[in-house]
């Protein structure tokens, strides 16, 4: 018997306040064309004042329950993968577990940036297979509207604030790549690329900071080690790229889905691509991506999906799953 971590349920929310590319029409020398044409990016979102990461979180991880059939007391354990908690500590997660009145199990937080959910969705994994938690909650949420420099066209265009979940559950597999669940995962990080995308902000500093981004590096980097990750991981499973079905990558921009598509030799149609409505969320987005695609009826039963992102660090990572 292998037990494998199978999604029961995957949820989104979004804020209310819908950003168009025009607004920042105002604020820095831009235009919708401009955008859309580096970036693929039509809108996004930004959470109301007061209204923090966790709040997001809960939101998203209420509808992952709902999809799943379960209750918050059915879960053991929540992770969340954010870069931009309510607090130093305690931990988003804690927040999110009060929130959905959760009373058992434990909960903690993981930061790899905009890689983040693939790394949770790892260690999401490794508790299941080795017993840990039966079901746990798997959730990406991010608040990078506070982190914007309003002067800097070349990054506060593209990001926006949203949460996805998913509910991961152990059941019984068979230990072939026929299984449902998660088959393989890969993660990687190389801290000598640090400056290429970063905050600039954190204890060192005494202040919250802004993102800084080197646009033409983190390009550079993110097409070839999106695609040698997601290899990485189809290899463990045993399988090759024309098995999958879909990917699912982190929505950062439509250039770097589309490089990566290329050189993994997976054509458009069987990428779910959502960055245009939303931006990049950073650790939501996969998740986002994941249960837009449920809700379009693209990802069915028995799909072969392959997650991968890159974010600050550098951290990257891959996995492989069937849905």
């Amino acid at each position: 018997m292998t037990i494998r971590a199978v999604v029961r349920g995957v949820g989104h929310y979004l804020p209310e306040r819908v950003v168009p590319n025009s607004e920042f029409e105002a604020l820095v020398e831009t235009s919708d064309e401009w955008i859309r044409s580096r970036s693929g990016i039509e809108r996004r979102y930004f959470a109301a004042p007061g209204q923090t990461t966790a709040d997001l979180g809960t939101r998203a991880a209420t509808a992952a329950l709902a999809d799943a059939g379960l209750t918050p007391e059915d879960v053991d354990a929540i992770i969340v993968a954010t870069s931009t908690a309510d607090f130093t500590f305690p931990s988003c997660a804690t927040m999110i577990q009060a929130g959905l009145g959760m009373t058992r199990g434990f909960a903690f937080d993981l930061q790899a940036v905009c890689a983040g959910f693939a790394f949770a969705l790892t260690n999401a994994n490794a508790l299941i297979v080795a017993g840990q938690a039966k079901r746990v909650l798997v959730i990406g949420a991010e608040t990078f509207s506070r982190l914007m420099d309003w002067t800097d066209r070349g990054t506060c265009v593209l990001f926006g604030d949203g949460a996805g979940a998913l509910v991961l559950e152990a059941q019984e597999g068979s230990g072939t790549n026929a299984d449902r669940g998660i088959l393989a995962t890969d993660l990687n990080s190389d801290g000598r690329f640090k400056d290429i995308l970063h905050v600039d902000g954190g204890t060192s500093t005494g202040k919250t900071g802004h993102l800084r981004m080197e646009g033409k590096e983190v390009f550079r980097h993110a097409i070839e080690k999106l695609a040698e990750t997601a290899h990485a991981a189809l290899d463990k499973a045993g399988l090759t790229a024309g098995d999958v079905d879909w990917i699912v990558p982190h929505q950062a921009n439509i250039r770097i889905i589309e490089g990566t598509a290329k050189k993994m030799q997976v054509p458009m149609d069987r990428v779910i691509v959502t960055v245009q409505d939303h931006g990049n969320t950073s650790a939501a987005s996969i998740p986002l991506a994941l249960s837009v695609g449920k809700a379009r009826g693209q990802l069915r039963e028995g799909d072969l999906v392959v997650t991968e992102a890159i974010g600050g660090g550098l951290a990257w990572g891959s996995v492989v799953l069937r849905w």
